[in-house]
């Protein structure tokens, strides 16, 4: 069994117990928003549970699972130089979480918005709290999930995903058990992840090795979207008024439709 710990990460924590990793997205200060650096070291841990973790447990903080992409990241152009494009970083991040060999389980707190639904989309298994609030904004900001939506599509239908990034309104827990996007909720969480855990560990890792393979065999979303997810994010985010928008709402925090 391989070894691993939190240090050397700034935006996660990671503690392995029997097989079992759990992987807290942990940037307080930033509303547990997604930057280049969170996506670079959540798929180090992902690495690390390819080889030596049977259950990856992917958490939030309580009060925020996490509220999307860091607009001040976007709004400064402060990713830095890399081979792939955020967006196709992120998106292959999401693509471990659903065919990674490893049951993920996404264990969900407080709020949850834009690319923080595509964690909850990705991920195989999906438990929270019955107080969790979801919602999908992008519109909002003239953007689209462009990344999210194969993974929110696969999970609860295109439809229910349509009506969901239209609206941009948030929904409760109980909806999203309704629509298929949570698989259970209860008010202690910690005890329904637990129940869940407990069963989990019991499954071998070579089993779970070849359904994992096989679920990837049957894909017909995640796959063949991949380009087409990356070319309509580019568009959104090649936008000079969305720019704009997002700019003005790290300066200000007004949104879009305020103080004009």
């Amino acid at each position: 069994m391989g070894v691993l710990s939190s240090e050397g990460y700034e935006t996660v924590r990671v503690r392995v117990d029997n097989e079992i990793c759990f992987l807290q997205l942990y940037r307080p200060d930033a509303g547990n928003t997604i930057n280049t650096r969170l996506v670079e070291e959540c798929a180090d841990v992902v690495r690390f549970c390819e080889d030596h973790a049977k259950v990856l447990v992917l958490e939030g903080l309580p009060e925020v699972f996490c509220w999307g992409a860091d607009f001040e990241e976007i709004a400064t152009g402060d990713s830095g130089a890399h081979d792939r494009s955020p967006a196709e970083a992120l998106y292959d991040l999401w693509l471990s979480l659903a065919f990674g060999s490893f049951v993920s389980v996404a264990h969900v707190r407080g709020k949850v918005n834009a690319g923080g639904m595509g964690f909850v989309a990705a991920c195989d298994i999906v438990v929270c709290e019955d107080s969790v609030m979801f919602s999908l904004s992008e519109l909002l900001f003239g953007l689209m999930p462009a990344c999210v939506l194969p993974f929110l599509i696969r999970r609860i239908g295109p439809a229910k995903a349509n009506f969901i990034t239209l609206t941009t309104q948030p929904f409760t827990a109980e909806q999203a058990v309704s629509w298929q996007l949570v698989d259970s909720s209860a008010e202690n969480s910690e005890n329904l992840l637990r129940r869940h855990l407990l069963r989990l560990r019991y499954l071998p890792k070579n089993g779970i090795v070849r359904y994992k393979k096989y679920v990837r065999n049957l894909d017909d979303i995640l796959l063949p979207s991949r380009v087409e997810a990356f070319s309509a994010n580019r568009e959104v985010f090649s936008d000079e008024r969305n720019l704009q928008r997002i700019a003005r709402y790290v300066r200000t925090g007004e949104f879009p439709w305020e103080g004009e």
